[in-house]
């Protein structure tokens, strides 16, 4: 019999700061990952968003675990 992985998933989103956005909160944002992956998400993604001018807006990190 084949059993199948039940998935969950959690997203996190970071803001850019800056005149025009672009910069991160470097501490933050592994403080944050870390925690996640002692919590048993594994991280999936991540990605921006653009604001304007092609600077970033957001960064979202994607994590998923077993249900």
């Amino acid at each position: 019999m084949l059993t199948r992985t039940l998935w969950e998933y959690k997203t996190l989103e970071f803001d850019s700061k800056g005149f025009v956005g672009g910069a991160l909160d470097i501490t933050r944002f592994d403080e944050s990952l870390n925690a996640s992956g002692r919590d048993g998400w594994e991280l999936v993604s991540v990605f921006t968003t653009n604001q304007a001018y092609g600077s970033s807006r957001k960064v979202i990190a994607v994590f998923k675990r077993p249900r």
